[in-house]
């Protein structure tokens, strides 16, 4: 268990530099990422050494912690590649690595004797003593198994070593594979989801060809829309982060490199704010409306607590493969300066309307937006160009990188 005076890591996830500076301005106490080779999300693999130092450099400025995903299954061609690039991100200053293959664990304790190693959630670490052996070997962390209960995790953390750090998924996107572990993709597309290139077969919708009615297509049970029997729920954990730290949580792991800067805007910040208001008075802990609010103004799908509570009992969502998107970011704050705000337009929206503002580390307000001006100071009418420049009259002072939203009809 955590104990009093502990602060819970909230860990953000990081696909870009524009999602690095927002997982920083919104409270991340630390953020995984991945270089140009071995981590699971080949689409946000954009951290080459010179980003990466950057990177890693601007985190540790702020007093934020960054890990590098090293998680994919490597082939031989790929381990005789890896001793030079674990040197390169030692000398770029990242504080752990996430691995999953033990030959990779061995690598980097060769190479570098004193990094830090997490064991990812690929790993499938379900037990006391898988997680022992690990910390055995040099492991600083275990990325613990989304399929475990709370109890479960309680049973870990009073068996393990009080210096093992155990870190749990609470919030995203789940696979509906055993940790993570899924060997769909390749087989039907060729795209390796071990080597992060998962085409996710598992959110298509689904029905039957009977082998004599070729080309007659069958739902899987009596519904016109098909089925869609892989796709899960998202994760949200936000109204009982007492429980999972409670449990023995070390690090609040949030899903989403490959999701927008919005998304790791607004969920880092309610899950920052919910655990410093858990920290200030944990007995008798409930979030404030709020911030449950706050993770259902980004996409997502329907929410469930996954196997925490036990066995799910609807894990999965059948309607869609889609999202539920009922808010659109419409601008970013890049600074404010003598009275008006300025800004870059995400999303189309006119002059007088009323938005909704979110500052860091602040709960969301209307703001109404009285007139509008272009990149040349001209009044204009709506900010119809995308990701043009603009600002708009604002007495008082805006942080840069607060979000401009509005309700989606």
């Amino acid at each position: 268990m955590v104990q009093s005076g502990e602060r819970p890591e909230v860990l953000a996830p990081v696909g870009d530099w524009e999602r690095l500076e927002a997982a920083v301005r919104y409270g991340a106490d630390a953020v995984y990422l991945g270089s140009t080779e071995y981590g699971m999300r080949a689409a946000s693999a954009v951290f080459g050494p010179e980003e990466l130092a950057r990177a890693v450099s601007y985190a540790h400025s702020r007093g934020v912690r960054v890990y590098l995903t090293c998680n994919t299954l490597p082939r031989n061609d790929e381990i005789r590649r890896m001793p030079e690039f674990l040197r390169e991100a030692g000398r770029c200053g990242v504080d752990a690595f996430i691995v999953t293959d033990m030959g990779v664990l061995s690598l980097v304790k060769e190479i570098l004797p004193d990094a830090e190693v997490h064991i990812s959630t690929q790993t499938g670490v379900v037990n006391y003593r898988a997680a022992s052996e690990l910390y055995r070997m040099g492991a600083k962390r275990v990325v613990l198994a989304r399929e475990l209960s709370l109890e479960e995790i309680r049973d870990i953390r009073d068996h393990t070593p009080p210096e093992l750090e155990l870190e749990v998924f609470v919030h995203g996107a789940m696979c509906m594979s055993f940790s993570g572990r899924c060997l769909l993709s390749n087989y039907m597309t060729g795209r390796d989801a071990n080597r992060g290139q998962c085409a996710q077969p598992c959110r298509w919708n689904y029905r039957l060809v009977e082998e004599k009615r070729p080309g007659q297509y069958f739902p899987v049970f009596e519904d016109d829309s098909g089925s869609y029997i892989l796709n899960a729920k998202d994760l949200c954990m936000l109204e009982h982060l007492d429980d999972v730290i409670r449990a023995g949580a070390t690090s609040l792991k949030i899903e989403g490199r490959a999701k927008s800067t919005y998304y790791v805007s607004v969920v880092t910040n309610a899950y920052r704010m919910a655990v410093d208001s858990y920290l200030e008075n944990p007995e008798g802990w409930q979030p404030e409306p709020w911030l449950s609010e706050e993770v259902r103004k980004v996409s997502h799908r329907d929410y469930s607590t996954g196997f925490f509570y036990g066995r799910p009992e609807e894990g999965q969502r059948y309607e869609t493969g889609g999202y539920i998107r009922r808010w659109d970011i419409a601008a970013l704050v890049d600074h404010w300066a003598d009275g008006r705000a300025y800004c870059i337009q995400k999303n189309k929206f006119r002059a007088g309307e009323t938005l909704e503002l979110l500052q860091p580390g602040r709960k969301p307000e209307p703001i109404h937006i009285p007139a509008l001006y272009g990149a040349d100071g001209g009044e204009i009418p709506d900010t119809r160009h995308p990701a043009m420049a603009f600002s708009f009259p604002c007495a008082r002072e805006l942080v840069p990188g607060s979000i401009l939203r509005k309700a989606v009809d």
